[in-house]
């Protein structure tokens, strides 16, 4: 482990809840859950909400190569140049849950994942029994636009990258405390399923060019992880980090989605007491792959 402290500042305060963030054209890109914003925030902290969306949990961005935004959902959705939402493919007949994590590869190809079950119902009894069945699966959606499933039977799938050559797909299974790893095919297609790391609990995560993994664990920590899972660094936070990104100039900027977590069964508390906060540290390696 690295023995330097990694010192941390507030970027963004009093927020409702802060997840799935994405690095883009220079600033830092979130949804701002429970509310229907989707905020855009500077190094040096000036925010802005530049579109708006469902307004509710689960939901993550991402863009095409044309620069155009996708969001996820209840469906996968596209903004238009003039401001306007467009399906922009279905999926109904892959889950009929909600979308909610999302990455885009570097060849246009479209990764999203759905729980496969109705959170607000379902959550609780879930967590208290781990032993049902996993639901959780992956969809890809090609540039031509077909979709189809490509992953499934994942306890609870969360964030998601994939490695600069594209071979790569590590997926947060966060029922289990495990990171998944895929092999990606050259029609994109997932094969090879094997636990990257475990023992962690891993949310929204981001990776680096040395191939360590940015994530959390059980005690409001964020963690960088070797495969295996050895820490490599670790950062103490007053509340659980959500997910992470790095971004910035040199993209040596890692920014954590920071949140009071009260339990399952307390979102609307949760939500009540706006305790979101982007937090900002210097990274010891730089992003790499996507998102």
């Amino acid at each position: 482990m690295t023995h330097a402290t990694i010192e941390t500042r507030v970027l963004l305060d009093g927020l409702v809840m802060v997840e799935s963030p994405r690095w883009h054209q220079g600033r830092l890109w979130f949804p701002h859950w429970g509310t229907p914003e989707i905020i855009a925030v500077g190094l040096e902290g000036n925010a802005e909400v530049m579109a708006k969306g469902r307004s509710g949990l689960g939901q993550s961005v991402g863009w095409l190569p044309d620069g155009r935004m996708l969001a996820t959902g209840d469906e996968l959705t596209r903004y238009e140049a003039d401001g306007s939402r467009v399906l922009h493919a279905d999926l109904s007949h892959i889950s009929k849950y909600l979308w909610s994590e999302m990455t885009i590869d570097g060849r246009g190809n479209i990764y999203v994942n759905s729980i496969g079950f109705d959170f607000f119902k379902e959550m609780v009894d879930r967590v208290r029994d781990p032993s049902r069945s996993p639901t959780g699966v992956i969809a890809l959606v090609t540039p031509n636009g077909n979709a189809r499933r490509v992953a499934g039977e994942i306890a609870f799938p969360n964030g998601m990258v994939i490695t600069p050559d594209n071979k790569t797909l590590i997926i947060s299974e966060s029922f289990t405390g495990k990171l998944l790893a895929f092999d990606i095919a050259g029609d994109g297609s997932l094969s090879g399923r094997r636990v990257w790391a475990e023992g962690i609990a891993p949310d929204g995560i981001c990776l680096d060019a040395d191939g360590a993994i940015w994530t959390s664990t059980w005690k409001n920590e964020c963690v960088r992880i070797a495969p295996g899972g050895k820490i490599l660094d670790r950062i103490q936070l007053d509340r659980a980090c959500f997910a992470t990104m790095l971004g910035g100039p040199d993209r040596r900027t890692l920014f954590m989605m920071a949140n009071e977590f009260l339990g399952p069964d307390k979102f609307d508390q949760m939500l009540a007491k706006r305790t979101g906060r982007v937090l900002v540290a210097n990274a010891p390696a730089p992003g790499a792959g996507w998102p």
